[in-house]
C-alpha cells in the first residue's frame, strides 16, 4: 500500500517538478493582456501568421476560431491565409520536419499550449522581449528566459538589436556570495579567498544598440498582443468558464444557506 502511495505521489508532483527544472531563472515581465480585447487577439493573429507560421503551427486551432473575436469569414480569408488553405482548416505549416531538423536541430515546436506548458502570459510576454545577441549560439542569438534557445530572434527588425551587459557572480558552496561589475574583479576575488569558489557569468541586462522599426513602446505591444492570442488560442473558453465559475459558487452558497435553514427546521424539536 505504501509502495501505491508513493508510486500515486511520484506522478501527481512529477509535472510540478519538471515545470520547476524548467521554469525561467530570471524575474518575468508582467503582460497584463485582457482576454475581453478582441481587438489584441486580432492583431496578435496577424502578427503570429505574418511572423510565427513560416516555422511553428498551431495546429489544434482552426482559423475559424477568429470569428468568436469579431474577424468575418472574409477577413480570415484575406489577412490571415495564404496557403489556399479554407477558413475552417487547423492552423498547420508547410516546413517539412526533416527540413526543421537540418536547419534548426529539431522541428520547431506546435504553439498552440505554449501559454499553458510555459505557465502563462507573462512567460510569452518575457520572452519574446528577452533575445539578445550572442556570437556563441548558432543563430546568433540567445535569450535570458529561454537559456540557449535554438530559434532566431524573428522580431529583430521590429524591435532592434538587443547587447548583454553582462555582471560576475562569485558563486561558493552553490550560493551567490559576491556579484562584480568586471571580471577582472571577479577573478581576484576568487584568487584571494581560494579554492571552492567559482566565476559565473550572468547577464545583467539588455541594451539597444540597433533600433528597430518600432518604438520601445509600440514593441512591447506587440509582444503583448502576440501573449494575448496564445493566450487565447491555448483555452479559447477560458472567460466562458470563469464566469461559469461564478454562477456554480453562487449557487453552491444559495444551496449551503437553504440546507442549513431546512436543517434547523427539521432538527428544532429535538434542539
Amino acid at each position: 500500500m505504501k509502495k501505491l502511495f508513493a508510486l500515486i505521489t511520484f506522478i501527481a508532483l512529477t509535472p510540478i517538478t519538471a515545470w520547476s527544472a524548467g521554469g525561467p531563472s530570471v524575474a518575468l515581465e508582467q503582460a497584463n493582456i485582457d482576454l475581453n480585447n478582441h481587438a489584441a487577439i486580432q492583431r496578435g493573429a496577424k502578427y503570429f501568421v505574418n511572423y510565427c507560421m513560416g516555422c511553428h503551427s498551431a495546429k489544434y486551432v482552426r482559423y475559424q476560431l477568429m470569428e468568436k473575436v469579431g474577424l468575418t469569414t472574409e477577413q480570415i480569408k484575406n489577412n490571415l491565409i495564404f496557403d489556399g488553405g479554407k477558413v475552417g482548416g487547423l492552423m498547420t505549416n508547410a516546413m517539412p520536419e526533416k527540413d526543421a531538423a537540418e536547419w534548426f536541430g529539431g522541428p520547431a515546436p506546435d504553439l498552440t499550449l505554449t501559454s499553458r506548458i510555459r505557465g502563462g502570459e507573462d512567460w510569452i510576454y518575457s520572452y519574446l522581449k528577452s533575445f539578445y545577441t550572442d556570437p556563441s549560439r548558432p543563430m546568433g542569438v540567445n535569450n535570458t528566459v529561454f537559456k540557449n534557445v535554438g530559434m532566431p530572434n524573428v522580431l529583430w527588425e521590429l524591435e532592434g538589436i538587443k547587447e548583454p551587459v553582462y555582471h560576475y557572480a562569485v558563486i561558493h558552496d552553490g550560493h551567490t556570495e559576491k556579484v562584480f561589475d568586471h571580471e577582472e574583479d571577479a577573478k581576484n576575488y576568487i584568487r584571494e579567498h581560494g579554492k571552492g569558489y567559482k566565476l559565473e557569468k550572468v547577464v545583467d541586462h539588455l541594451e539597444i544598440t540597433r533600433p528597430g522599426q518600432l518604438t520601445s513602446t509600440e514593441f512591447d505591444q506587440v509582444a503583448r498582443d502576440l501573449a494575448t492570442y496564445l493566450t487565447y488560442i491555448a483555452e479559447p473558453m477560458k472567460l466562458e468558464r470563469h464566469s461559469l465559475g461564478l454562477w456554480v459558487i453562487l449557487f453552491l452558497t444559495v444551496f449551503t444557506i437553504l440546507a442549513y435553514m431546512t436543517k434547523k427546521e427539521w432538527w428544532k424539536a429535538i434542539h
